[in-house]
């Protein structure tokens, strides 16, 4: 077996450029509209590929027989992601409208659709070529977080396949069933709010080793990391590692919607690679960068040398833990 293999959240992303976010009942003009794929698979998945040209990427996830839908798949196509997991339901294809205004802030309205019905059975384990699976988002996939996951996983494992997960950020009484998935999950990849969530601590800087740690003991088999804007941190049987994000000026951002899934990408390709815990951390914080340079959640990644190449420009910021 060989590539990475994403499955989950499928949907397209419209991107609508405003000045200001509106008090309610107050009207404000859309100065841009955009469209793009989101969700986890297609960002992730595309990422991946950017990254780790060389490395097969597989899809799975679940779609509507429409026009959002059909978009989806050539963009996942065009971009050489292999796209023989992806199903299709009776329901529309998953949509979110972004709501983005200057300096990356960014409020999401989205429509669960046909990524709610992804489970199980969407996923061909007899016929699985790749390496790693990784598994996102829970708490938007409805099957999933009501046990499909755990099973998922339990199976990609049973079979010897590496497996990683990603959340969304949002309060839920679903996170104790996410505790549950952990002793199957290999890597756990997620943002500092998420493992305030999952742990119920207050993921404040002084905190967040100490989560890390907490997470790890809950039975993640190789590593957890825990990232956000200022720094990223990874604790595995290693030990602790903690780097710094880069000090990116503010007038260079286009938007910050892919900026998580890059770094977990950037993460991903590293594991895949067998990187040093420290040069995961490294590759996973530079492809947030190039994520910050476009608009919506792909188009600013690169390839691995060229994101590399890039943030040589830039340092990485002082943090006192």
């Amino acid at each position: 077996m060989s590539g990475i293999a994403v499955a989950g959240s499928v949907l397209v992303d419209k991107i609508n450029r405003i000045k200001v976010f509106p008090r309610e009942g107050d009207l404000v003009s859309i100065n841009d509209i955009q469209t793009a794929v989101g969700g986890c698979v297609p960002n992730v998945g595309v990422d991946l590929k950017k990254i780790g040209v060389d490395i097969p990427v597989y899809a799975y996830g679940k779609i509507g027989k429409d026009d959002e839908g059909k978009y989806l798949k050539e963009v996942l196509e065009k971009e050489n992601v292999i796209t023989d997991g992806i199903s299709y339901s009776d329901d529309k294809t998953s949509k979110t409208e972004v709501m983005s205004v200057p300096g990356g802030q960014r409020t999401f309205f989205t429509y669960p659709g046909a990524s709610k019905d992804f489970g199980f059975d969407d996923i061909d384990f007899d016929n699985f070529s790749a390496e790693m699976l990784h598994l996102g988002y829970f708490l938007l996939l409805k099957k999933v977080d009501e046990g499909d996951g755990l099973k998922i996983l339990r199976e990609a494992k049973r079979r010897g396949i590496k497996t990683s997960i990603d959340l969304v950020s949002q309060p839920s009484e679903s996170y104790d069933k996410i505790l549950e998935c952990l002793k199957f999950t290999d890597n756990l990849i997620i943002n500092e709010v998420e493992a305030g969530f999952l742990t119920g601590m207050t993921p404040e800087n002084k905190n967040l080793v100490e989560i890390a740690k907490r997470l790890f003991s809950l039975g993640v088999g190789e590593r957890v990391i825990i990232h956000l804007p200022e720094w990223g941190v990874c604790v595995s049987k290693r030990g602790v590692t903690v780097l710094p994000s880069y000090d990116f000026p503010k007038e260079k951002i286009a938007g910050t919607t892919g900026a998580g899934d890059a770094f977990c990408a950037g993460a991903l390709i590293g594991i895949y690679k067998g990187y040093s815990d420290k040069k995961i951390l490294e590759l996973a914080s530079a492809a947030a960068v190039t994520a910050l340079t476009g608009a919506d959640a792909t188009s600013g990644v690169k390839t691995e040398e060229e994101i590399n190449e890039y943030c040589k420009s830039f340092n990485r910021r002082n943090i006192c833990l």
